[in-house]
């Protein structure tokens, strides 16, 4: 009677929190300023004043420095007691935050962050990313229209690469929602936290938040396997463990999508690879060219069309025969030149999607050349000169 009881009352804390309207905070009008000005980013740190990320850029608000019993004032009452015990315990804490906004019509649209709480010299801070209350199309994100390839798998993993801010989580849920409104599927997210909230279409969507919803990652693997998912996001992939669940996940008839710190779609096998002790790695290039259907790795670039802040460029490489080849041979240095084949199934590197982007006027030829892997071959491209070269692999 009493573990029930216990149960009964953790799920009644867990439909409050969800359903609940908060009652106010002081750190609240910080954030809705972020919101007002379009910024991505909030940064609140002590001898500071708060600053925001706008299109890309870093900006001071027009208020005073926030000193030590300003912060603890600030975003002490963020944490539940849950984030308090892990911030006290491991000196900084990961949560969502929402906060209702009203627009200059009366609108009200509650936004959601993704809050890290550090401490850094003795000093507590903030960073916080918005999350988008809508989850655009392909096309809204300006991705390539290829990325539709990846989303009809029945199984395997799609990977998406990339540093903090690259937008990785945007795109992954851009792909989830397109499934959700063309399958009817069961689409089953482990998230620590929960970014995007999705609204079911034709599929059925389940999302469960880590420390919240389920103890740890380990525990919700667990259970995700009497779940009946058909479809599941699984986070990052930062340790052997995680990814070694999720290729497990690919490999008995799930599509896994997950994310990966990574500059590049072959640099990602590498990344991958150093997880793993080197005896492992035949096994490991194995399961990846047998089990992973795609890799995309992406970065934001400042845009020059009016009304549009960022826009990634994009690397795709699918594993195609030729891909599957390189990778259990071990020859990674040739999986650039295998993506630059491989256009007519839907790949391309960063010269392709950087010539792209110059040309649909969306950014300018020194932001593209400021972040080209190869000037070289991206000056070729925009002349129009061909740089895949038949027979290098």
């Amino acid at each position: 009677m009493a573990a029930s009881a216990a149960a009964t009352s953790a799920q009644e804390q867990m439909l409050k929190k969800y359903a609940a309207k908060r009652e106010p905070l002081e750190v609240d009008k910080i954030f809705r300023a972020l919101v007002k000005l379009n910024g991505s980013d909030l940064h609140l740190k002590v001898g500071r004043p708060p600053i925001v990320r706008v299109n890309g850029t870093l900006r001071e608000l027009n208020r005073g420095a926030i000193d030590d019993e300003e912060m603890v004032r600030l975003v002490f009452p963020m944490m539940d007691e849950r984030n308090r015990k892990i911030f006290d315990k491991e000196g900084g804490a990961d949560f969502s935050f929402t906060v209702d906004v009203a627009d200059d019509d009366g609108k009200v649209t509650n936004w959601r962050f993704r809050v890290n709480l550090l401490q850094q010299l003795g000093h507590v801070g903030l960073v916080a990313r918005r999350v988008n209350a809508w989850i655009p199309d392909f096309e809204g994100l300006y991705l390539p229209a290829s990325m539709v390839n990846l989303c009809h798998y029945d199984q395997g993993m799609i990977l998406l690469a990339g540093v903090t801010g690259s937008g990785k989580s945007t795109t992954i849920a851009s792909m989830l929602n397109y499934i959700n409104r063309n399958e009817r599927v069961h689409i089953l997210t482990l998230e620590d936290p929960i970014e995007f909230v999705f609204t079911e279409d034709k599929a059925l969507i389940n999302q469960r938040e880590i420390g919240m919803d389920v103890v740890d990652f380990k525990v919700a693997m667990k259970h995700a396997v009497r779940e009946d998912p058909d479809v599941m996001l699984v986070g990052e992939m930062r340790d052997e463990e995680t990814f070694l669940t999720a290729i497990h996940a690919a490999e008995t008839g799930h599509l896994v999508f997950g994310t990966i710190h990574a500059s590049s779609a072959p640099s990602t096998i590498g990344r991958i690879l150093d997880l793993f002790p080197e005896a492992m790695h035949k096994a490991i290039r194995s399961a990846i060219a047998f089990n992973m259907k795609g890799i995309v790795a992406q970065k934001l670039l400042k845009s020059i069309k009016p009304g549009v802040g960022r826009v990634p460029t994009v690397e795709i490489m699918t594993f195609n025969p030729t891909v599957q080849k390189l990778v259990l041979e071990g020859q990674d240095v040739k999986l650039p030149d295998a993506i630059r084949m491989g256009a007519e199934v839907g790949m391309q590197d960063f010269t392709m999607s950087l010539k792209g982007l110059v040309e649909a006027e969306l950014i300018d030829r020194p932001t593209a050349f400021e972040v080209a892997p190869n000037k070289d071959a991206l000056q070729m491209a925009l002349k129009g000169i061909n740089v895949s070269q038949p027979g290098m692999i």
